[in-house]
Parts: structure tokens; C-alpha cells; sequence
């Protein structure tokens, strides 16, 4: 047995390495995600509280200790867990249950393309810090995120209720429409970095333009910044564009909904801002990419260097993209608590009438300027 073993090893190293080094980064990235996501969960209510002038949750205590209301993701999990599962009668079954998973599913795959790092040295072994690296990785993500349309349709259609049925209705328009908007807002990225893989992408942005402003996304596409931003949050149906949901105002597509299956749809949304916000990060942020941070240390421009061991390189930069993406993501909170939110007919004319003819003649004129004025391309 230990031959054949043995053999097994010498025969395959490389693939068994590979299974097993992208098996433990799946694991470790994914449970930071979910992780975060318990914590955003709090952090929505936390931030709503401090922009309403309210103390916010601080009840759920475990021996009396509250933790500024730590425990509080905690006892909504063991409440959704506890809850009555109901099926409507007149339900399908089977797609009622799969549609909430499919929208989980579907966001959580986009996760493999991100690249939360550059690499670390273990044992001699150069692990890159990212779980799938492809070339089109870009398109990639555009096309699996697409899926999670599927899954408010799917949860309102095969309800069996008619006022659910009219939520699906509008949650499919909105993500359709917007979807194209996100598209195009990334096309002039993709061209300007002349590539569609994100680790690539993120690479190119550590480069300096006039030798001292890194060549971040926001920085050379503030445009397409605005547009993509604006079009991630009506794709996650978030205020101002939750006319799909309202919760307590408009009925939703998820009425039917309860326990762990309209919690799948909460946490769904909580995820997909992590998404957004690793995204805008990504593409406009520099990624992981720290200003004048390489693999040696920092040099800085007009200055000396200074000179850094490798495994703090790789920590700083996996640090640098981890608070990126947690300070974009209250952001994203704080956007949730500030605007009003618009009418149905608005949110379709903005999109339609005005956020897809702007990005459409941002590509134009990012494709112009590349084709007939020299610009370098990076």
C-alpha cells in the first residue's frame, strides 16, 4: 500500500499539490467571506443606528457580556435555524427550495477569480494568492454573476403567489438592466490594461504614471468608476434601487419565504457587497497593490528604498486588500442609509435613458483616444 501510494505521489505531484493547495484556499478565503458577511450584518444595523441617532443592537449577551452587540449575527442564525420551514401549497416544491441556493451559489463562485494577493513563499513553494487563475477570468465572473438573476424570478414565479410573482417580475428587469450597464462599464478597464484576467489587471495597476501616481483604475477611469459603482448597487437591489423588495413597504418576491430560505436571500445580498465592494477594489483601488510597495520593499519616488522581507511584502498586500475591501463595503453601508429611494419607472429610465448611453460613450471615447492619439497603453 505504501508503494502505491508512494508511486502515486511521484507520478502526480504536481496535480496532487494543486487539488490540495486550491482546496485549503478555497476553505480559508471562503470562511473569511462568510465571516465578514456575519459581520456586515451587524455593521447594517450598527451604521443605521449611528446615521438615526440610535443606539443600535446591544441586547444579545452570552454570561452577561453584550460585546457592543457581537452576539447579535449569532442569534439571528440560531433564529432562522429554529424557525418554521413553510412550502405554500400551491409552491413548486423543488424550484421554490433551489432558488434561494442558486443566488448563494452563483455569488459565492465569483469569489475563485479574485485575487486577494500576489503570492507567499511556503516551504520553497510560491502559492499565488487566488484560487482559479484563468485569462478571461473577467468574463468569467460577468457570466456566472449573471446566474444569480435566476434565483429572485425562480423564488417569486414558482411561489404561487401573485404578489410575489410581480416582485420576480421586477427583480428580473432591474438585473437584466442593469447587468449590461455593469459590462460596459469594465470594457474601457479591460482595454486600457489590455487584458481580461483580473490578476493581470491588478499587476498593471502597481505601475506609476508620471512616476509617482500609481496606475489605479479610479485614477485613469473615474467614469467608469461612477457607472460601475451605481450599476453593482441597483444589481444588488440595494436602496436606492430595493423597489424589489422594500421589506416593509412593498411586497417582495421572497413573501413566501422563511427560516434558512429567506435567510439564503439575506445573506445572498450581504455577500454580493463584499463582491461589489472586492470588485471596485480590484479594478480601481490597485487591488492588493500597495502605493510604491514591490516585491523588494518600498521605493518610493524621488526617495531612497527601503527593504523588506519577502513574507511581510505578502502579508502587507493581503492586509492592504483585506482593509480596502472592508472600508468600501461600509461605504456601501453608509450609501444604503443616506439616499431615498426611487420609484420603478426612475430606476428603469435612469438606467436606460442615462447610465447605458454614458457608458456606451465612455467606451467610445476610451477606445478613441487609445486608437488615434498614441495613448500608451500600460
Amino acid at each position: 500500500m505504501q508503494d502505491i501510494l508512494l508511486n502515486l505521489w511521484i507520478s502526480h505531484k504536481t496535480q496532487i499539490v494543486f487539488v490540495i493547495e486550491s482546496f485549503l484556499k478555497a476553505t480559508i478565503f471562503l470562511n473569511g467571506i462568510m465571516a465578514f458577511t456575519a459581520l456586515l450584518t451587524l455593521g447594517e444595523r450598527k451604521v443605521s443606528a449611528l446615521m438615526q441617532d440610535r443606539i443600535g443592537p446591544n441586547r444579545a449577551s452570552i454570561f452577561g457580556l453584550t460585546l457592543g452587540g457581537l452576539f447579535h449575527p449569532i442569534a439571528d442564525g440560531i433564529k432562522l435555524l429554529t424557525k418554521e420551514d413553510f412550502i405554500p401549497e400551491k409552491a413548486d416544491k423543488v424550484f421554490f427550495t433551489i432558488a434561494p441556493i442558486i443566488g448563494l451559489v452563483s455569488v459565492l463562485t465569483c469569489f475563485a477569480f479574485i485575487p486577494f494577493g500576489n503570492h507567499i513563499e511556503i516551504l520553497g513553494h510560491k502559492v499565488r494568492l487566488l484560487i482559479a487563475d484563468i485569462d478571461s477570468s473577467v468574463f468569467m465572473i460577468m457570466a456566472i454573476s449573471s446566474m444569480a438573476i435566476y434565483s429572485p424570478f425562480m423564488g417569486g414565479y414558482f411561489s404561487g403567489n401573485n404578489f410575489a410573482f410581480l416582485g420576480a417580475m421586477r427583480a428580473a428587469a432591474q438585473m437584466i438592466s442593469y447587468e449590461s450597464v455593469i459590462g460596459l462599464s469594465l470594457i474601457p478597464m479591460l482595454i486600457i490594461y489590455s487584458s481580461a484576467s483580473m490578476s493581470e489587471i491588478v499587476v498593471k495597476q502597481g505601475n506609476l504614471l508620471m512616476a509617482f501616481i500609481p496606475a489605479w483604475g479610479i485614477f485613469l477611469q473615474p467614469l467608469s468608476f461612477l457607472i460601475f459603482l451605481t450599476a453593482a448597487v441597483a444589481e444588488n437591489k440595494r436602496t436606492p434601487f430595493d423597489v424589489v423588495e422594500g421589506e416593509s413597504e412593498i411586497v417582495g418576491y421572497f413573501i413566501e419565504y422563511s427560516s434558512m430560505r429567506f435567510g439564503a436571500f439575506m445573506f445572498a445580498e450581504f455577500v454580493e457587497i463584499i463582491l461589489v465592494s472586492m470588485l471596485s477594489v480590484t479594478f480601481f483601488l490597485g487591488g492588493w497593490q500597495v502605493p510604491y510597495l514591490s516585491e523588494n520593499g518600498f521605493n518610493f519616488p524621488f526617495s531612497s528604498a527601503i527593504s523588506i522581507p519577502p513574507i511581510i511584502v505578502s502579508l502587507l498586500q493581503v492586509a492592504s486588500f483585506a482593509i480596502k475591501t472592508a472600508l468600501f463595503s461600509v461605504f456601501l453601508l453608509i450609501v444604503r442609509w443616506t439616499l431615498p429611494r426611487m420609484r420603478f419607472d426612475q430606476i428603469m429610465s435612469f438606467c436606460w435613458k442615462f447610465l447605458l448611453p454614458l457608458a456606451l460613450a465612455n467606451l467610445f471615447i476610451t477606445a478613441l483616444i487609445l486608437r488615434y492619439l498614441g495613448t500608451v497603453r500600460l
